[in-house]
């Protein structure tokens, strides 16, 4: 069914919900999950084309990705991590694409007009743009509250 999963993390709480759900997918499928946040900061957006250095937040994105995916990799998930730099939705339609994933997984925030005109602009255009299923979970608000396992 499903071999190779890319799991879109937003180094939020939202990512508890998505990765909840695509652990016991993995578990099931005996899939490899390849966790990928992208770094949008002016930084990261112009890093190439000025030879820029990592800035603090990209460092911080890339520990968030290497924590998390130790966490999987303790409970017996087969993980790779990536940290991608530019506009989110471009860069997860191209990183799925290098990576021949067979399913993209996304939190979304259920929001409510205007807030999806800016908000909700990345899930639009990956599930628009890509030929593979894209998996879309509602961030469970319970699961945010909760406190952090850091």
């Amino acid at each position: 069914m499903y071999g190779h999963i890319l799991v879109a993390l937003e180094h939020s709480e939202a990512d508890l919900t998505i990765l909840a759900h695509v652990t016991r997918l993995a578990r099931l499928t005996g899939a490899t999950l390849l966790l990928v946040h992208v770094a949008d900061g002016w930084a990261a957006r112009n890093f190439d084309k000025l030879k820029l250095r990592e800035s603090e937040e990209m460092r911080d994105d890339r520990a968030y990705l290497d924590r998390t995916a130790e966490a999987l990799r303790f409970d017996g998930v087969t993980v790779h991590t990536r940290l991608a730099m530019g506009d989110p939705a471009e860069q997860l339609i191209k990183v799925a694409a290098e990576e021949a994933v067979d399913l993209i997984a996304m939190a979304t925030h259920g929001h409510r007009f205007i807030k999806d005109l800016a908000l909700g602009s990345t899930v639009s255009r990956v599930r628009h743009e890509v030929s593979i299923p894209v998996l879309l979970l509602k961030a469970d608000q319970q699961l945010a509250a909760a406190p952090k396992q850091d």
